[in-house]
This record gives structure tokens, C-alpha cells and sequence, in this order.
């Protein structure tokens, strides 16, 4: 069950819209798809119309052994989520005490049923709640702007990675680095991307994302591109990038 943790500590990368969007674009491909948001900031949770606040459970209560996670899952339009809240905020404190703590989300995955695809959408930072992502993931996909300054940060991330295949998961890989917020006129975009490609090699997808103002806005309604604007450029680019994904299986 291909479990893949979409991580950057920088934020404003587009890492919730390419969990969402890649997540919406396999499940138009007919895979199934689980995702699990991992932020306190639940923007992937709300950006999928999910009211956090209402809701009974959330992966805060999974991580801390309360329910299973089966009991936490909301299902929404081919698509089945996992769902945060503010309350996760806590989990640095709360969980930092627990035996195996680094754990505790892949052993509430080995509970689900199998599915196509688990997507990991992680808070900007490298805490705990990141590191349970990488210990039940086995592979990592790094959103990043193709601009300099998104570069600054990648060793220590790269480090972070390579200890915890080292220590906790030897089966860990970055497998993708997706190419966010291009703009093909920038020389400066274009040139980054050729730094990209000469770090990472293949692991960029030849899909990149292009700067594209729904993706912005579909949020705000509680939509996938998809469901918001299924003819724009961001649509076309996360459905190729789903297609990009399978194809690497």
C-alpha cells in the first residue's frame, strides 16, 4: 500500500494543494486514495469543506489510541480523509511522552483496509508529527517553488530523511520532488528548475505546476481543482502529474 508523506518545513510551497489535488487526480484515475492531514492548521481538512470544528474525532485522537482510525475517516466524493484540528497542536507535548512514540501513526494505518494510494500531508516544520510521517511512509514527495530561496533548507530535509531510514524506516526513499509555482516566462524559474534537475536528477517530475490563481482560490470554496475549475491550468498539471505517479509504480 504505496503510503507517500508530502513534506517541506518551508510553507507556502503548495504542499496541501499537491496532497489534495494529487490525491483528487488518482481518484479520478480510479485508484483509491486515503488522505491524512498531519497539520494542525487542518488547511487540508477545511480545504476540502470539512468543518474540523464539528467533527467528533480526528487523527489527534488516532494518534493518541483512543478510537481507530476507521472510526475518524470521512469520506468525501471518491476521496476518504483522515481529518485534523487545532487540537493537534498539542501532539508535541501529549505524545512526546508515549512509548514508540515515532510510531504511532504507522501502526494506526496498519489497521485500515488496503487502499491504492495514502497520501501524508505534513505540518511545516520536522516535529514529531512529521517523523511519525516518515516512519509510516516509504516514500517522500517534496513540493518546492522553483525559485532559489526555496532551495535553502533541502540538505537539512535531505538529512532528516536519510536518519530516519537509517533508525526507524529503512524502507524510506524521496522518490519525487514536484516542481511548484513555475512560471515558463521567469528565466529565473526555468533556471532553478535545471539546479533541481541537476541536485535530484529523475526524481523531478517532468510534470510541473504551473503559478495558476485557481489553485489559490478552489480552497476558499472547499473544492479540489477539479471540482472548482476542471478546464485551468492547475488541473491539467495535477492530472498529469496523478498520471505521472502511476506510471511510476
Amino acid at each position: 500500500m504505496p503510503t507517500i508523506a508530502l513534506i517541506n518545513q518551508k510553507g507556502g510551497v503548495g504542499k496541501t494543494t499537491s496532497t489534495i489535488n494529487l490525491g483528487a487526480g488518482l481518484s479520478m484515475l480510479g485508484k483509491s486514495v486515503l488522505l491524512v492531514d498531519l497539520d494542525p492548521q487542518a488547511h487540508l481538512t477545511y480545504g476540502l469543506g470539512i468543518q474540523a470544528h464539528e467533527l467528533d474525532y480526528t487523527v489527534f485522537e488516532v494518534l493518541k489510541g483512543e478510537i481507530p482510525a476507521a472510526e475518524a475517516i470521512v469520506k468525501r466524493d471518491g476521496l476518504e480523509v483522515l481529518p485534523s484540528s487545532l487540537s493537534l497542536s498539542a501532539a508535541e507535548m501529549e505524545l512526546s511522552s508515549m512509548a514508540g512514540r515515532e510510531y504511532l501513526l504507522k501502526e494506526a494505518l496498519a489497521g485500515l483496509p488496503l487502499y491504492d494510494f495514502i497520501l501524508l500531508d505534513c505540518p511545516p516544520s520536522l516535529g514529531l508529527l512529521t517523523l511519525n510521517a516518515l516512519t509510516a511512509a516509504q516514500e517522500v514527495f517534496i513540493p518546492l517553488q522553483t525559485e532559489f530561496l526555496a532551495l535553502q533548507g533541502m540538505s537539512k530535509l535531505v538529512d532528516t530523511v536519510k536518519v530516519v531510514k537509517k533508525r526507524l524506516n529503512p524502507d524510506l526513499t524521496i522518490s519525487g520532488i514536484i516542481g511548484t509555482q513555475f512560471d515558463a516566462r521567469k528565466n529565473l524559474n526555468r533556471e532553478v528548475v535545471e539546479k533541481i534537475r541537476e541536485y535530484f536528477a529523475d526524481k523531478l517530475f517532468a510534470t510541473l505546476i504551473h503559478d495558476n490563481v485557481a489553485l489559490a482560490e478552489a480552497p476558499s470554496f472547499g473544492q479540489t481543482i477539479f471540482e472548482y475549475r476542471p478546464d485551468c491550468r492547475g488541473a491539467q498539471d495535477y492530472l498529469a502529474l496523478s498520471q505521472e505517479t502511476v506510471a511510476r509504480r
